[in-house]
């Protein structure tokens, strides 16, 4: 009564082919890979490289937010000098940034 018949004895519709699906499935992953994946792998590729080459008179700021100059590096803790006789200990990868020598010479 509120469908007409032609609506209602409609055949069923095709499906759709597989390789279009598989095509959209690629298609987005692709555009995943370069939006998301590549660029976080190239950042933690360049902080790893940072980490590595930290040195004793680096002046760096931790992920905490703290400001020094390291004072002992070891294979997995490096020492932050943060005032006169401060020092704390922290794990190589919470180093955030290494900031050019004379840095905290200036704020100071």
């Amino acid at each position: 009564m509120l469908i007409s018949p032609a609506w209602a004895q409609a055949p069923a519709a095709a499906q759709g082919g597989g390789i279009e699906s598989i095509l959209l499935i690629v298609v987005m992953f692709a555009v995943m890979y370069f939006l998301m994946i590549r660029p976080q792998m190239k950042r933690a590729k360049e902080h790893r490289t940072m980490v590595d080459g930290l040195q004793k008179g680096d002046e760096v700021i931790t992920a905490g937010g703290i400001l020094g100059r390291i004072s002992k590096v070891d294979d997995q803790y490096i020492t932050v000098s943060i005032a006169d006789k401060v020092e704390i200990q922290a794990q190589r990868s919470a180093i955030q940034t290494v900031l050019p020598k004379g840095t905290i010479k200036t704020i100071q």
